[in-house]
């Protein structure tokens, strides 16, 4: 990378690779011992197999099938997107459940509309959509119960107190598949972003699909429509794959992120498209002094072949939330057009937390306002205890190859003062139909730049920096 030898994808990769081959040698257990099957029991097309070193199919190894395999009609559902089917979701996977250490079990929801509340799944488990097969989330409140503030939040993200439960939740789980032939679940948000509209959400709204505490987690091959809130977050996880999947929402529709890891580790998302009234994924740790006591952080996450549009934010986002830290972050292969940024990295005063190590590689973009950002000074505390000496850190953001058409604003970079946001390193990076007059605009950033058109700004082309991009 001309000037640059920092560690660049390949060799990230040949990192994580030789990490999870070392982890391979030395447990007897299989990195992730099921199998995406059909209900004939033959392998899930563009899920099982492959070599391809840019796929994080590989992460899985071999995976034997599920033993036990049920419908939801056993059970009683009844797919015509009227009847309530809540109880009956619940009972299958409580049923199911039994079969965890017995070869695992897999529940399947054939052609239809299936009416639901919020039901949770279990370990060794997979929900399985066949092509056509839509579950639809309920509309009464009721059915969403209140659950817990996420304790690196210490309340709900929007209101004080508890939060609704996602639409499919789940908590200390493992070896759990979420997929099918493209079949679809759509949360039904219109009345939630009603109540956001109108000032009188009384608790914080659910996600689509939220997983706690759990590990080895496939999400793929589904249709995401309108979440209510943030879409996809698996938060306290490790070892999550979430690819081929389609997430769209309004887009004006308030704060439906689409695919958000939280206080996560080893994530790999990609071969997404993503259409939404927030953020397409971002990157988070924790909320403040509630994240920066429980200091979980991000790290080893992987996010690339990424396409769509979000008018108000951006395509990556990292953070705001980030009082955990966040560290070995790889964003390529990105292609965002008419948003408000491209990518963004979003801090402030009371977050405290760190970023270490990010690289943005590859970045098509179109008609996004802002191309490169980071941002601060949003004045978004959970309560009155926030610590306004708690600074975040950041050190080594890496940024190359980004071409962006039809731009209206430069770059603006804005760290945080009496904080180091340094290392800020880019290299060929080019951004067309700006004005002229246009200007990147830094403060409290140092790093180096090299074939950057147009011209950085001052703090981005000091010589003396160079060695901090090594």
């Amino acid at each position: 990378m001309g000037y640059f030898t920092k560690p660049s994808w390949a060799f990230l990769f040949l990192l994580f690779t030789f990490l999870a081959i070392l982890s391979l040698q030395i447990s007897t257990k299989s990195i992730f011992p099921i199998r995406l099957v059909s209900v004939s029991g033959s392998s899930t097309p563009g899920i099982s197999g492959g070599e391809d070193p840019a796929s994080c199919v590989g992460f899985f190894g071999v995976m034997p099938a599920r033993k036990y395999v049920m419908s939801i009609k056993d059970f009683g559902g009844v797919g015509d997107g009227k009847t309530s089917n809540t109880e009956t979701f619940r009972k299958a996977v409580r049923y199911m459940q039994r079969f965890g250490e017995k070869g695992g079990s897999l529940l399947n929801v054939p052609r239809g509309r299936w009416l639901t509340g919020s039901f949770n799944l279990t370990s060794n488990f997979t929900l399985f959509l066949e092509e056509g097969a839509v579950i639809l989330g309920s509309r009464d409140p009721e059915e969403w119960p209140i659950i817990d503030p996420l304790p690196s939040y210490g309340r709900g993200r929007e209101r004080l107190g508890g939060r609704h439960i996602s639409l499919i939740h789940g908590n200390g789980l493992t070896n759990v598949v979420i997929t099918g032939q493209n079949g679809t679940i759509d949360g039904q948000g219109n009345m939630w972003w009603d109540l956001w509209w109108n000032k009188t959400l009384k608790y914080t709204r659910g996600h689509l699909l939220e997983l706690m505490n759990s590990d080895y987690i496939l999400v793929a091959n589904l249709t995401f429509l309108n979440s209510p809130f943030w879409t996809i977050h698996p938060v306290y996880c490790s070892n999550v794959v979430i690819k081929n999947m389609t997430i769209l929402a309004p887009l004006n529709a308030p704060n439906t992120d689409g695919i958000d890891p939280d206080s996560c580790t080893k994530v790999c998302i990609e071969d997404c498209y993503i259409e939404s009234g927030d953020d397409l994924v971002a990157v988070k740790s924790g909320w403040d002094q509630y994240g920066i006591a429980m200091a979980r952080p991000s790290s080893n996450i992987i996010v690339r072949r990424i396409s769509g549009t979000t008018p108000t934010c951006s395509g990556v986002g990292i953070g705001s939330e980030m009082s955990g830290g966040i560290f070995n972050v790889t964003i390529e292969d990105l292609h965002v057009w008419n948003s408000a940024a491209g990518v963004r990295i979003k801090t402030d005063r009371g977050r405290g937390g760190y970023l270490a190590n990010i690289t943005i590689n590859k970045i098509t973009m179109e008609r996004v306002k802002i191309p490169i950002r980071f941002s601060r000074g949003s004045n978004d505390h959970p309560d009155e205890e926030w610590d306004p000496k708690a600074i975040p850190k950041v050190n080594g953001i890496f940024i190359s190859n980004i071409v962006s058409f039809n731009s209206t604003r430069a770059p603006i970079l804005e760290g945080v003062q009496d904080s180091s946001f340094e290392r800020i390193c880019l290299e060929n990076v080019t951004l067309l139909g700006l004005a002229q007059s246009a200007t990147w605009h830094c403060e409290f950033v140092s790093g180096f730049t090299r074939e950057v058109f147009p011209l950085p700004c001052p703090q981005l082309q000091d010589n003396s920096s160079l060695l901090q991009c090594l």
